[in-house]
């Protein structure tokens, strides 16, 4: 309970995640509390972090489960053949960079496996913190702070910066568009993700003037793409993710509003890393990077 406490940044998401009810899991977090003999959990209006010493007993935690696991592969008589890479990544991010990156490790580093995860930016830098993941492909906006502000500070390794583009259809309003005016988009109709500011995603064009007139909801790139290759509304994206656009849909920028930039990076824990845990930051980068 501790762990995904930690990671999904409040009890509701916590309770959620587990099938408990929200009250059910402040009762065990409390209880906790009082077996530890320490306060474990920061409440906050925006949800809940680990304090120092939740964060020693977190990390003891994993120590615990991670034996467990060992113990079993040896009880079982597993031999590890392959180094464990666990890797997350925001969402726009994993149609266009897994795939590629699998195969190129898969040719040139077949002893490493990766597992994968999707979820938003302040989710991965959970994961990271909490230990849940190795390794995560985050998304930054400037004036690009750190992914947090806890201490000490994430690793961080630049990909590239994409610019945001209004994903359209090929035969609605701005076919045959290179470029839209932002005042044409204050009445277009926008394919949206529910949004909040701790889990910021993308949707309605950053800035846009007056109030969205929001159509649809949705989470999964696929489906929104494809709404917008059907003509129901237009959606941001960034421009990285051009390549998979499926049939029908185009990318048009965005004038009479600075252009909005996104960064994408590689994080990880500070200190000392793995060949495997290089050898995939390595791959992401290349191929992102070219």
């Amino acid at each position: 309970m501790l762990c995904q406490i930690a990671e999904s940044g409040s009890f509701s998401a916590a309770a959620e995640r587990l099938g408990y009810t929200q009250s059910a899991v402040s009762r065990q977090a409390a209880a906790l509390e009082r077996g530890a003999g320490a306060t474990l959990f920061e409440r906050r209006p925006d949800g809940v972090r680990l304090t120092r010493p939740g964060l020693t007993l977190l990390r003891y935690a994993r120590t615990i489960l991670e034996s467990v696991d060992a113990a079993e592969r040896d009880l079982g008589g597993e031999t590890p053949r392959t180094q464990v890479v666990r890797l997350g990544l925001f969402q726009s991010a994993g149609p266009v960079i897994l795939p590629v990156a699998l195969a190129r490790l898969a040719a040139t580093a077949p002893r490493i496996t990766v597992t994968t995860r999707e979820a938003t930016t302040p989710g991965l830098t959970r994961a990271l913190r909490t230990g849940s993941i190795d390794l995560a492909v985050l998304s930054s906006r400037p004036p690009h702070r750190p992914p947090d502000g806890d201490s000490p500070r994430l690793r961080t390794t630049t990909i590239q910066d994409t610019e945001l583009l209004v994903a359209a259809s090929a035969t609605g309003t701005f076919a045959g568009r290179t470029a839209v005016h932002i005042d044409e988009l204050v009445d277009a109709p926008w394919i949206a993700t529910a949004s909040t500011n701790a889990e910021p995603l993308l949707g309605v064009w950053p800035g846009l003037p007056g109030r969205a007139r929001i159509v649809h909801s949705a989470r999964d790139w696929m489906t929104k793409l494809h709404l917008v290759a059907g003509g129901f509304g237009v959606t941001t994206v960034p421009e990285s993710m051009s390549p998979v656009f499926p049939p029908g849909v185009i990318g048009v920028r965005v004038q009479g509003a600075p252009p909005e930039i996104r960064r994408i990076l590689v994080a990880r824990l500070p200190g000392a890393t793995t060949p495997a845990i290089t050898a995939v930051t390595e791959a992401i980068a290349s191929l992102v990077g070219r």
